[in-house]
């Protein structure tokens, strides 16, 4: 822990000397749209789909990375320090924007996402496997983290959306006309996909989900009145579960004839195979859209269109097997 804050302690003392640098040398060539830095796909997406190129946009997590490793560079506080909006999620994982945004010599506008919808805590459900379980009864009065994940629902997707778009308005006034028209347009497609989703739970022959790996989509479950199974936490560092874990896993799926078993991207699938292996259920990944690999972007992947696959996917786990 000491050295990951030395190391993060560095670096807003080097992108503070790059900041100097920039100032004091020969200015880049100027680029009117205004810049704003997102920090995870999520963000990113609902800007270009209301923006589009009228605004310099930069993702700070990288294609293909995992996001709860990551560690801001000199390079991404300095383009934090200088943007015109910076669109963060916020929570544990974020605990490192503080201090950037303290440093900042001038105001920087800001939008967090668990501020733009209402948060729950990260749950704790039967059968899965958690840090510190082997002191549950010491924690009883405790409240766990809030769940970060607040993207995945559709329904929360809306809400962001409309915040993003105003705050876009508000600091771009000459595109603000397109950037209204557009939001109006991308809410239709929210809106049809938020639909979709209802009628697929609508129609399901079961309302439980199965997923071999950690859990992120707390709040898609709610959105949708489903109920669900994991080997951990959205936020989990655990990678093997224990025994007990996979034996209730195994017996859930057998119990109620579940057909599907999920993994999430970037997941080694080893936990979802085990299960497969003892009752024969296929396994499908459910894409939180935490983050997208390369290929995907260069494909023009989309929130939209990671979550259709889902759809696609749900409405395969939720039809029992005769």
């Amino acid at each position: 822990m000491c050295k990951k804050i030395f190391s993060f302690l560095m670096c807003t003392a080097l992108a503070s000397g790059l900041v100097s640098c920039t100032e004091q040398g020969s200015p880049e060539q100027s680029d009117e749209r205004i810049s704003v830095v997102t920090t995870i796909f999520p963000q990113y997406d609902f800007v270009r789909q209301i923006a589009g190129d009228n605004v310099s946009l930069t993702m700070l997590l990288k294609p293909g990375s995992e996001s709860h490793t990551y560690e801001p560079t000199p390079q991404d506080i300095v383009k934090i320090q200088e943007c015109d909006l910076f669109i963060y999620n916020g929570g544990e994982g974020d605990m490192w924007v503080d201090t950037i945004l303290e440093s900042v010599k001038k105001p920087v506008n800001t939008i967090k996402l668990m501020e733009c919808v209402d948060t729950v805590e990260e749950e704790i459900i039967e059968g899965m496997q958690h840090e510190h379980e082997e002191h549950e009864e010491h924690e009883e009065h405790e409240k766990n983290d809030l769940d970060e994940h607040v993207w995945t629902s559709p329904k929360n997707a809306l809400e962001i959306v409309s915040v993003i778009s105003e705050q876009l308005c508000l600091i771009d006034t000459k595109n603000a006309e397109l950037y209204k028209k557009n939001t109006e347009a991308y809410i239709g497609e929210l809106s049809q996909l938020d639909k979709r989703f209802e009628e697929i739970v609508e129609k399901s022959d079961t309302d439980t989900m199965i997923f071999g790996d950690r859990f992120p989509m707390r709040y898609f479950a709610d959105a949708y009145a489903l109920d669900y199974y994991a080997a951990f936490p959205g936020c989990s560092s655990d990678s093997e579960p224990s025994a007990s874990t996979l034996a209730f896993l195994i017996d859930k799926v057998k119990s109620e004839n579940i057909p599907v078993v999920f993994t999430i991207e970037f997941s080694n699938g080893k936990i979802a195979e085990t299960i497969s292996e003892a009752t024969d259920a296929q396994i499908l990944e459910f894409h939180s859209c935490h983050n997208v690999t390369s290929d995907e972007m260069k494909n023009s992947e989309t929130y939209i269109s990671l979550m259709n696959k889902n759809a696609d996917n749900l409405e395969k786990a939720l039809c029992t097997i005769d």
